[in-house]
């Protein structure tokens, strides 16, 4: 089995800068590195993806959202991650389950054991062996989405009430069980940021082979 690794965090925190650095440094490293994203990630997924993020669906209700998001994640899981962890591949993937809860719950309201049932469904009960959560002040966040040049879609335009409980949500969850996060200062340079990522993840990698890596990631001596 390989080795699951999502990237957690609210609207402007850099998730898809660190997912791309990481991916790159464990390709240099020899490492099998499939890279992902949600929703996304597969044709299918692509096309929910469309329909949850276009302002058009102002009017989508939380439940929708959702059981939307789950559809996606269910899609990917079986058509892309589950096949590459059973290959022995590192996947790398922005965003999975706890933005499910973090918006939906935290954000939207809805009950935590509703939404969690959904994705033990969605999964099959596949759960990233680290997630890194990219933490920042929620105003410092929106200000880099909407002044990165890219379009912004219908969450970004939420509440500034809504992103605080995201925020919020992502901090208690990581509480919960912290050896199963990495919870990061998004404000730090890019590169510091990077380079405890790679470290980290070398840590579990070998932890995982009791010592007998035959590389190194990070660029460390």
């Amino acid at each position: 089995m390989g080795f699951f690794l999502a990237f957690e965090g609210p609207e402007g925190s850099g998730k898809s800068t660190q997912a791309k650095l990481l991916a790159e440094t464990l390709v240099a490293a020899g490492h099998n590195v499939v890279r992902t994203r949600e929703p996304g990630g597969t044709p299918i997924s692509e096309r929910v993806r469309t329909v949850l993020l276009d302002h058009a669906s102002y009017a989508m209700l939380p439940q929708t959202e959702a059981l939307l998001y789950a559809a996606a994640r269910a899609q990917l899981v079986g058509q892309v991650i589950r096949p590459a962890l059973e290959e022995g591949a590192i996947v790398i993937c922005d965003r999975y389950v706890d933005s499910s809860l973090a918006y939906q719950v935290g954000g939207r309201g809805l009950p935590f054991e509703d939404v969690l049932g959904i994705q033990r469904l969605a999964t099959g009960g596949l759960w990233p062996d680290l997630r890194v959560l990219l933490d920042l002040p929620v105003d410092v966040g929106l200000s880099r989405r909407f002044e990165a040049g890219d379009p912004v879609n219908r969450l970004d335009i939420a509440s500034r009430e809504f992103h605080e409980r995201v925020r919020a949500c992502y901090l208690e969850l990581a509480a919960r069980e912290p050896d199963r996060w990495l919870v990061l200062n998004a404000e730090e340079p890019v590169e510091a940021l990077a380079s405890r990522i790679a470290a980290e993840v070398e840590t579990r990698l070998l932890a995982r082979t009791d010592g007998l890596a035959t590389t190194t990631i990070g660029g460390g001596e």
